[in-house]
């Protein structure tokens, strides 16, 4: 056993340390503000960007496909480049093209400009979702429940915060600024380079204010990622995955694929239902433009609220626990919005709880894996990989579906939520079998008996460790050596005598425990 694998690395504690810790948390939490305000304000811009590229809605719908396609090359791209290159410069750079791309957008007049600048968006907010899920497992390794949840609660505000900043803030601000600037004298001649930054700021529509501020937030945080560093670049070594503290499980591959498919499905049935329920609410249930608004609301509200709850319910509650009360009340909601999709009390209540259920699933299957294998760029880019595929190919099927089922066809948007929960009802249990069958016999025996028995005692099996125990310790540490003339010495606690350097090491004596200690009073007569 080398000196290396009886020890167990921690990340540093200084203060030094926990202030960059601070900080990265903070400005992973500021990124994933701007990356769900980036990803929500396309919806209630929309008609401005057809206007601006002189285009129908339907026109230029395919944009929405242009940026799903990055986000899948760039949930891959970040998560090899990850394992390759500094973490916060990945970040930084990647935040960086996030935010010339929202700069441009308000200017673009040709489609094919408008195509490349939606699949360059795509990319580089695919590489801040997988590099800022992985640097702030590094951040906090085995305390990252809280921190993750926070990270995807942020995601979460922006995108519900990012309609209200389109369209009233912004338009009621803007008309309040005209009549101040025209109450102090706007009327007056005035020639100063003042007056004309007012004008042109004023002459600006709420649209292309709205995607200048999301644009500014989000160069600022790149520039904190770059200017950070810049400043730690010297005391930089080689990126690393993920800490000795997470080995890698034997079926590791197997583990991630299996989480790529269960969030999958997860992240297709939500965005799905995010996307169809008002129209589902209009032709299933009868409801008028304002309850099927309201009822979209409550679905993304109950998503955000129960995210931000989800930070303390982080510090008191396991990860494996809370995606089973999470795949518990999907299951439980989707049941009844699929046999009760007319009744507008269940339509309210189911949606309800299914936002609230779905709400810590991504953040804490991400945290749970982490406890049993080591998470790294490729495995990272696999699963949030799965992710942006569900977000692209279940919610283009659901709208199919729902087209050729016009005609008083079935309700495929609850039924695909059903199909969704049961696959991740039965994925979750199957993951958990398998990655508990790998790290039981690894984490059943304490430090002290591992740096014993050593790698020989994992090949005499179930047997001999069911009788190893803490009385047998007890007799090692109270046995004395003696030496060739017979004479004892100092105890064996890992003091070498100096005729006998080192007790003949336990691990390579065969058999049993109780054999072994059988061997040991022999040499000792002898």
């Amino acid at each position: 056993m080398t000196p290396a694998a009886g020890k167990k690395l921690r990340p540093q504690t200084g203060p030094r340390d926990r202030s960059g810790r601070w900080a990265d948390t903070l400005l992973l939490c500021g990124a994933f503000l701007g990356l769900g305000m980036g990803i929500a304000v396309l919806g209630p811009t929309f008609k401005e960007v057809a206007v601006n590229v002189n285009r129908n809605l339907s026109d230029i719908s395919y944009i929405f496909a242009g940026r799903s396609l990055g986000y899948l090359g760039g949930s891959l791209v970040g998560g090899l480049l990850f394992d390759h290159m500094d973490h916060h410069l990945l970040i930084g750079i990647s935040t960086l093209m996030t935010a010339l791309g929202l700069y441009a957008i308000p200017w673009c007049t040709k489609t094919p400009l408008l195509m490349a600048l939606m699949a360059l968006i795509g990319l580089s907010m695919g590489i801040l979702d997988t590099g800022g899920n992985l640097l702030i497992l590094m951040t906090w390794g085995e305390r990252v429940g809280p921190y993750m949840q926070a990270l995807h609660f942020s995601f979460a505000l922006g995108a519900f915060l990012t309609p209200i900043l389109a369209k009233p803030l912004l338009g009621g601000l803007q008309k309040v600024m005209v009549g101040v600037w025209a109450g102090a004298g706007g009327n007056r001649s005035e020639t100063g380079a003042w007056s004309r930054v007012q004008a042109a700021a004023l002459s600006l529509s709420p649209f292309v204010w709205t995607y200048l501020i999301i644009a500014s937030f989000v160069l600022l945080i790149s520039v904190s990622f770059l200017v950070i560093y810049l400043r730690s670049r010297p005391d930089h070594g080689g990126p690393g995955p993920s800490s000795p503290e997470s080995p890698f499980a034997r079926h590791h591959s197997v583990l991630m694929c299996l989480l790529s498919l269960f969030f999958f499905c997860y992240v297709g049935a939500e965005v799905a239902y995010g996307s169809y329920i008002f129209t589902f609410a209009k032709d299933f249930a009868d409801m008028d433009d304002n309850q099927a608004a309201g009822l979209n609301s409550l679905f993304w509200g109950t998503f955000a609220a129960v995210r931000g709850l989800a930070i303390f319910f982080a510090a008191c509650l396991l990860p494996g626990t809370m995606i089973l009360l999470s795949v518990v009340g999907c299951t439980v909601a989707s049941l009844a919005l699929a046999f009760y999709h007319t009744d507008r009390t269940v339509l309210w209540l189911g949606t309800g709880l299914y936002g609230a259920s779905m709400a810590t699933t991504f953040p804490s299957g991400i945290t749970w894996v982490k406890q049993y294998t080591a998470t790294t760029g490729r495995g990272a880019a696999l699963f949030v990989f799965g992710a942006a595929l569900g977000e692209m190919v279940v919610p283009a099927t659901v709208g199919f579906l729902q087209g050729a089922e016009s005609n008083g066809g079935h309700p495929v948007l609850m039924l695909t939520v059903l199909a969704a929960s049961a696959a991740t009802a039965v994925l979750f249990p199957v993951m958990y079998k398998l990655a508990t069958a790998i790290s039981r016999p690894a984490k059943a025996r304490g430090e002290d008996q591992t740096a014993l028995l050593g790698s020989r005692a994992d090949e005499d099996g179930e047997e001999d460790d069911g009788e190893w125990n803490e009385a047998d310790f007890e007799v090692i540490e109270m046995s004395d050596v003696r030496d060739e003339a017979g004479k004892p010495t100092a105890k064996a606690k890992g003091q070498p005598s100096p005729e006998h350097p080192l007790l003949p090491p336990i691990a390579y004596l065969g058999g049993s425990p109780k054999k072994k200690l059988l061997l040991l009073e022999r040499e000792k007569n002898d």
